[in-house]
């Protein structure tokens, strides 16, 4: 994979909580740039301030949609379980690029940022995750 240094992309990063979870969730860093083909790592914070531990558990986008078939993530703390026990804080990193293909589609040409979401819901048993989309 070929880094395409002559294309900037400001990555920024947004951090949602659902009103079923009790937690304090933001990204460590508001923006990043990076070029497609070249990896990049990023964090968000979360804490719980409860004197009970909570599982959380996310979901994720990218703004504009049509860029997130360009963006993949390496690793992601989104659809799996985290365990947050009374008033613990943790960092989630986010190992990310974007496929130098961006480049080529024409829809992507007038693209220089790209916006990635997060939303925590509280976990609970037999409770489904809501996928945007999916019915």
């Amino acid at each position: 994979m070929e880094p395409v240094r002559e294309r900037l992309i400001r990555v920024t990063f947004n951090a949602d909580v659902h009103s079923s979870i009790q937690w304090n969730f933001r990204p460590q860093q508001s923006e990043i740039y990076v070029v497609p083909g070249e990896t990049a790592l990023a964090f968000y914070k979360a804490k719980n301030p409860t004197d009970k531990p909570i599982i959380g558990i996310s979901t994720y986008n990218v703004i504009p949609f049509e860029a997130g078939q360009y963006f993949n993530k390496i690793q992601c703390f989104c659809f799996e379980e985290q365990r947050l026990n009374p008033h613990e804080e943790v960092d989630m990193p986010v190992f990310f690029y974007i496929d130098p293909d961006f480049v080529e589609d024409p829809k992507m040409a007038k693209v220089d940022l790209i916006t990635l979401s997060y939303t925590f819901f509280e976990a609970k048993e037999g409770q489904k995750l809501p996928l945007p989309g999916y019915q």
